[in-house]
């Protein structure tokens, strides 16, 4: 590149500096909603330590995040899967790892109490939980073993074979056996039937982005959108927009079950922006005292253009942002570029809406990332270290956390607007160690992180990035310089060998002295002249700097030391007995139910795990203010400890002197009492590590052997489906190493294919080797060793 003479190059940074404050200069207010979110999983996340309790895992990997500065984690779906799958096909709403249906108990992420503790431990540290959300479609109807799922009269839409007749066990209706008519009995809450699918008679479409059946029965928000099952026993009317009405009292119901703070929502290109914006609406605004606030986190995956991606944060009239795919695209061609890439264009990259005005607050929507779950599907062998890539998987193409420009990469995406995201294994490398499946998340020896993206938190935090404007004060081909305003000054450099030195303007005072926080250049310490311009000395990405750092450096005033800590957050939890909800089967936690009439027997809201010496703060809110009731905490051993007898609201505290699991529970007074539903809601502080194994329910006595849970086995996902019978791809997401044996049936029965092959843990990317052509028409496709299936429609 042409070397400029002081004179000149001081011109240009000036040139360049007006232009980039005048693009810029809406976003120079400060504002509010920045966090550094850590997305807490990978695809097919596992651990066997772990087995279905990721939200164990995360608790205990909690005072790590703490420690490095995350004020957030991404958690993934947490309602039941029919397969017992990473959260990505949703079967029932309420169901969080509490009803034994399906031939389970437990979430991938634990049962529903691992879940409330898992958040009330992240709380307890400081940090917020991002729940993700899947609203597009549901998946899995039928049984455990899929009957009473298929409704003849549904109309055809060639991907699911007609299963959408979707009933729950409850309270009410446990799953006694998986026959059909058993099935099809179960009242529990926010049945579905296939007029809340696409295609229906008030939206006969299954085309477009809204519209089209990708992943399962996709669901119709359309105020038509509603009717009756053919087969049902239980069969309740249904009004115009059940589907849109009962979401939205679903979501606000989740809200104050879980207590989570904000949301991540996934394929939101997939479903009408008018019912995402009711949502985030409820949920921010309309949700009592689990109201999020007009500034709650919320970020929405658009796979699109930046234009796109403004237009539907638009539409959703601001409520939430963007994951910033736009500005990743230009993240992706630092590392593709390999060195040729203009890094000094990257902030044209950006999404317009990054910055909007709330209420008089100015809120950071936008999420910079620079690889997510969806961009990153490694084949693994069987220790789970990389050995290739499922590109054909990915949304958009990976970043490998191994390449030497990845730190180069985040510390743009630290430095820009928004909410930075931290993708899990970028930060902590579970790639090549050997121990991506048996790792101790407290071990920094069994789970390292990559010390550059550590550091570069470090630096987002305690320099307080966000706090200062957000201004562009160098940009050339191998070196982009962003100042935040008065907090910190970010060189990034692509060159793999070259180190870059740049003088640029600042908002530091004449004769401030910075030094480097990256360590990459040592001791050294540079002064702010008379005129603001300080001189940035950038390493290249190859880690020959000190420390070892690729490809940045952040300089910042000396002295500056760990000054970044999130104070310790309570958590609240509500709990509705209704007996739609829960369930009574013995091998589920038993929790739900309506107080009954005529009785004054307990029934169980559930349970919470309380610091020692933390108080707890409950409450009973009636449906019938005129009768008598009781609310009860009772502690590990079923002793009573607390309790409010009376009517109307209860109000009661107590302080337990010893860490651990207290539940609470509700009943009526009298015998004279009719039965009714009511709510118990708590509010209480975990402790920041669980003292003990991390095993949830599994430490108590109520559930033997002969009743806790298999591991999952296996997820399987087709892709395309519809297809032809010469390409006929399948992952099979498994946990260990085995021979599974694909079998291929048609309509009768009749096995049209099989195979047999090895698989690893992690992603399996399968074609089968089909040498006949097969007819066109709906066939099974399964998996016996791992008992998965799927439908799949051949054209």
């Amino acid at each position: 590149m042409q070397k400029f003479s002081t004179t000149i190059r001081q011109r240009l940074v000036a040139l360049l500096f007006l232009g980039a404050t005048a693009a810029l200069s809406f976003f120079s207010h400060p504002a509010q909603a920045q966090k550094v979110v850590l997305q807490g999983f990978w695809w097919d996340y596992w651990n066997s330590n772990y087995p279905n309790g990721w939200a164990n895992y995360i608790a205990d990997l909690a005072p790590r995040l703490k420690a490095m500065g995350i004020d957030a984690v991404w958690m993934p779906p947490s309602i039941k899967n029919g397969n017992q799958g990473n959260g990505y096909s949703p079967f029932d709403n309420y169901d969080l790892g509490d009803k034994y249906q399906k031939g389970f108990l437990s979430t991938r992420v634990g049962n529903k109490d691992e879940l409330l503790r898992g958040v009330a431990i992240l709380h307890a540290n400081g940090i917020e939980v991002i729940q993700d959300l899947v609203l597009n479609h549901v998946d899995g109807a039928g049984s455990a073993s899929g009957q009473g799922g298929q409704d003849p009269a549904a109309w055809e839409d060639y991907t699911t074979s007609k299963y959408k007749n979707f009933r729950y066990v409850s309270y009410a209706t446990p799953a006694t056996d998986e026959t059909a008519a058993n099935y099809l009995a179960r009242r529990g809450r926010f049945s579905k039937n296939w007029q809340n699918f696409n295609p229906n008679p008030g939206n006969n479409s299954t085309s477009g982005d809204w519209n089209a059946v990708y992943f399962g029965p996709d669901v119709s928000y359309y105020n038509g959108s509603y009717g009756q099952s053919s087969n049902a026993t239980f069969n309740p009317t249904q009004s115009a927009d059940y589907m849109r009405n009962n979401t939205r009292n679903w979501l606000v119901w989740y809200k104050k079950q879980v207590g989570f703070d904000g949301v991540r929502l996934d394929a939101v290109k997939h479903f009408p922006d008018f019912a995402m914006e009711d949502f985030l609406y409820n949920l921010q605004s309309n949700a009592g005292w689990a109201n999020g606030g007009a500034t709650m986190y919320a970020v929405g995956e658009w796979v699109g253009s930046s234009s796109q991606m403004d237009q539907w944060c638009t539409n959703v009239q601001d409520r939430s942002g963007t994951f910033d795919f736009s500005l990743r695209n230009g993240l992706y061609n630092i590392v593709s570029g390999g060195g040729n890439f203009d890094i000094g264009s990257l902030p044209g990259y950006q999404q317009g809406k990054r910055v909007v005005l709330i209420n008089g607050t100015y809120v950071h929507r936008t999420v910079p990332f620079v690889n997510n779950h969806d961009t990153f599907r490694p084949q693994v062998d069987a220790s789970g270290n990389y050995i290739g890539w499922n590109t054909g998987s990915e949304l958009a193409p990976h970043i490998d956390p191994f390449d030497p420009r990845l730190s180069a990469t985040y510390a743009a995406a630290l430095a820009v607007d928004g909410s930075p995201q931290i993708f899990f294994e970028d930060l902590f490398n579970v790639g090549n160690t050997g121990k991506r499946y048996s790792h101790s998340p407290k071990s920094t020896a069994d789970l390292p992180t990559r010390s550059d993206l550590e550091n570069l938190i470090w630096c987002h935090q305690n320099l307080r990035f966000k706090e200062g404007a957000y201004k562009v004060r160098w940009q050339a081909a191998d070196h982009l310089v962003i100042e935040r305003s008065t907090k910190a000054i970010i060189g990034i450099n692509d060159n793999f060998s070259a180190w870059q030195n740049s003088t640029v303007s600042c908002d530091f005072a004449p004769g401030t002295v910075l030094k480097d926080y990256s360590g990459a250049n040592g001791t050294a310490t540079v002064t702010v002249s008379g005129s603001q311009t300080v001189t940035i000395n950038t390493p290249p990405c190859n880690g020959t700097a000190a420390g070892g750092r690729r490809g940045y450096s952040v300089w910042a005033p000396t002295g500056i030391g760990t000054n970044y800590n999130r104070a310790a957050r309570t958590t609240t939890h509500e709990w509705e007995l209704a007996d739609d909800l829960g369930d009574r089967d013995s091998r589920s936690l038993g929790q739900g139910g309506q107080l009954p009439a005529a009785s004054t027997a307990y029934r169980t809201a559930g349970r919470i795990y309380v610091g020692a010496n933390k108080a707890i703060s409950y409450n009973l809110y009636p449906t019938d203010g005129t009768r008598s009731l009781t609310v009860a905490i009772f502690n590990s051993s079923g002793t009573l400890v607390s309790s409010q007898t009376g009517t109307g609201t209860l109000t009661g505290s107590y302080t337990p002197t010893a860490e651990g699991w207290y539940t609470l529970r509700a009943r009526n007074s009298s015998t004279s009492n009719p039965a009714q539903r009511c709510f118990v809601k708590a509010t209480y502080t975990a402790p920041t590590v669980v003292t003990g194994a991390m095993t949830g329910r599994r430490e108590t006595a109520s559930e033997s052997p002969t009743t806790r849970q298999p591991k999952a086995t296996a997820e399987l996902s087709l892709f395309p489906n519809p297809t032809t019978s010469d390409r006929i791809d399948l992952t099979l997401q498994t946990e260990a190493e085995q021979a599974a044996t694909v079998r291929l049936y048609d309509l009768t029965g009749r096995l049209v294919h099989e195979e047999t092959t090895r698989v690893y843990p992690g992603s399996n990317q399968l074609r089968l080797r089909v040498e006949k052509v097969l007819p066109a028409g709906i066939y099974q496709l399964t998996v016996p060793e791992f008992r998965v299936s799927s439908k799949l429609v051949l054209r």
